[in-house]
């Protein structure tokens, strides 16, 4: 279930994904009663994510098309000066530090410290002298540069989901200096331009810088919920991540919530009193996130409708098929169960309880012939299941449950014995539903992230899932490489 993974796509991702300004949208005098799902991410993580921010802010101003600029001056016996930049690149460039801060209940801050780059292109110009005699010029130059960065991000509601505002934007030129032709000596020439062509130019590279930010802000949030939407979703099961209340921005934490409603076919749950309450999740760890019972019950109902809860066993899971009917091997067995009604799921302090109707049919291979049903029987079973998350593998793992199956030759009394195949391990265990999710999750690259120490609580109507994180760098430059 953590789905929201897919959003660590570094700050211009995860930090517009999961909030949104505090106005942005109007939902009620009641902000969490159709909230199922919520995700917080915690300062420590802003401050990781931070680290990547200068993969992005490199990619603004390489992939920023600067115009032409062009002007012109009227000087002492030069008389009219024309002059024009042309084929301006940017060389060499590095950030010597970022940070990052969250105004509470405002925006996201960040600040990038001494981005040290080198402009490239060439000056044309041209002049018309008190004795009309014209000269016209082409030279090479070199601008050196060293520049701060301000951005407050603002996010806005747009159709129920956020989109980054970067247009809070600032430059300060600590250092702009022109060189002409490779000549680092100062000359009567790059002073003449220097001065009058510095304003201009720094007006052309805020407006550029600032403007392609803005638009790597919005592509990587596109992106990011592409990504979301299709991980919660698979072929008719949808998860419906839209927004449910007004996010949060605090000094410490970033909170989103999210409507978890399960869309199936042309039917959808309904959720309209949520038990989500900000105090039930603390600042201990990078990334949280709190599902209801009521999203859990609905994805399970949207898998049972679509024919999803059937597993068939082989092999050591069926040991117990020679002392029930004597002289077959579990090797020439097979055993088919599945759910006949739509689980109960109730979240408790323990562990998830499931209840369920379920069916098992044993049948035994024969060589050359059709399979031969054994023995069928349905049980009601209650189990208790606690999940875990490690080695990138979700283990659901019962703790007290054992579906019982019985000779149909034996007594009544020896159908008291114990004599069984753990059905809910393999039907909800690691080897079952367990194995099926974690193959679902990795389908959509979960498996790519790095998840330190994630934690799954069950709480009486929610689940709690925490978890610190390393962040896939090559992830964020593949996907700058294929965006330009």
């Amino acid at each position: 279930m953590c789905w929201a993974g897919r959003t660590m796509l570094g700050t211009f991702s995860i930090l517009l994904v999961l909030a949104q300004a505090a106005a942005a949208c109007e939902f009620g005098p009641f902000p969490y009663r159709a909230t199922g799902i919520v995700c917080r991410m915690t300062k420590p993580a802003a401050l990781l994510l931070n680290q990547e921010t200068a993969q992005v802010i490199q990619a603004a101003f390489r992939n920023a098309k600067f115009p032409n600029i062009t002007g012109e001056r009227s000087m002492r016996l030069l008389g009219r000066v024309a002059y024009g930049l042309s084929n301006i690149q940017v060389n060499d460039l590095s950030i010597q530090r970022s940070e990052v801060e969250l105004k509470e209940d405002k925006a996201i801050h960040i600040s990038i410290k001494n981005v040290t780059a080198l402009f490239k292109g060439t000056l044309t110009y041209g002049y018309a002298g008190a004795w009309f005699l014209q000269l016209f010029h082409s030279v090479d130059f070199e601008i050196e540069s060293s520049i701060d960065l301000q951005l407050n991000i603002d996010l806005v509601c747009q159709k129920d989901q956020v989109s980054p505002d970067a247009s809070d934007c600032y430059l300060t030129f600590h250092k702009l200096t022109l060189h002409l032709q490779g000549d680092k000596q100062p000359g009567w020439l790059k002073q003449l331009f220097t001065d009058f062509i510095s304003f201009t130019l720094k007006l052309v590279l805020k407006r550029e810088v600032c403007k392609e930010i803005n638009a790597v802000a919005q592509t990587l949030t596109n992106f990011i919920l592409d990504l979301a939407a299709n991980f919660v979703r698979d072929k008719d099961i949808i998860v419906d991540i839209s927004l449910a209340s007004d996010s949060v921005i605090k000094a410490s934490y970033i909170e989103s919530h999210h409507k978890g409603l399960v869309l199936y076919k042309n039917s959808s749950s309904v959720l309209s009193d949520s038990v989500f309450s900000p105090s039930l999740l603390t600042e201990s760890r990078m990334l949280y996130f709190w599902l209801s019972e009521h999203s859990l019950s609905s994805l399970a109902a949207a898998a049972f409708l679509d024919g999803r809860l059937l597993l068939n066993l082989r092999g050591e899971k069926l040991q117990v098929i020679p002392r029930i009917f004597q002289g077959t091997s579990y090797n020439d067995s097979v055993a088919k169960v599945w759910s006949l009604t739509q689980p109960q799921i109730s979240l408790q302090p323990e562990g998830t309880v499931v209840r369920n109707l379920v069916a098992v049919e044993v049948s035994i291979l024969l060589a050359g012939e059709e399979p031969l049903v054994s023995l069928y029987m349905e049980k009601e079973i209650t189990a208790t299941i606690q999940a875990t998350y490690a080695e990138k593998k979700l283990i659901l793992q019962p703790v007290d449950s054992r579906l019982v199956l019985c000779s149909p030759e034996s007594s009544h009394d020896e159908q008291q014995t114990r004599v069984g195949i753990p059905v809910t391990d393999g039907f909800a265990g690691s080897t079952g539903i367990g194995s099926a999710l974690t193959s679902l999750m990795n389908s959509k690259r979960l498996d790519l992230f790095d998840i330190i120490n994630p934690e799954i609580i069950t709480r009486e109507g929610y689940v709690i899932v925490q978890l610190d994180f390393g962040f896939p760098s090559h992830l964020l430059l593949n996907f700058l490489e294929k965006s330009w």
